[in-house]
């Protein structure tokens, strides 16, 4: 049974997901997955997860997390996190993972911290006469 319910809007450079339910190992993190994977390919590369109603993740949520976060990061994007329950958030901290996401409590200012994020340093291949 999927316990995880996902509705996409946009604002602006920024789609948010917002997640409703429990995100266990068993088909939820195939819908996130898969969600993630599909707005990557599109270009959609700044993601905002609401976390709002989600009350529990799993090993296999946790790592789904982490495995997006490194896909948008790839692709010159990134994955932050809005709007923990205290739960979740105490399973982000025992397990380290609130050094590698960028949290925030407030969606305007969630936003705002994708200003700029887009800016990546290429390479430049030498040039040969």
């Amino acid at each position: 049974m999927i316990n995880l319910y996902i509705n996409e809007r946009q604002v602006e450079d920024v789609t948010i997901l917002d997640l409703k339910g429990r995100d266990r190992i068993r088909g939820a993190t195939i819908a996130l997955h898969e969600s993630i994977r599909c707005l990557a390919g599109e270009g959609k590369i700044q993601v905002l997860l609401d976390l709002a109603w989600v009350k529990h993740i799993d090993a296999g949520g946790l790592g789904e997390l982490v495995a997006s976060h490194v896909t948008l990061d790839e692709k010159g994007g990134a994955l932050k996190l809005m709007h923990m329950t205290e739960r979740v958030h105490e399973l982000m901290t025992i397990t380290k993972l609130l050094t590698v996401f960028d949290v925030h409590d407030d969606e305007p200012k969630a936003l705002a911290s994708f200003v700029g994020e887009t800016l990546k340093i290429v390479e430049r291949q030498p040039f040969f006469m």
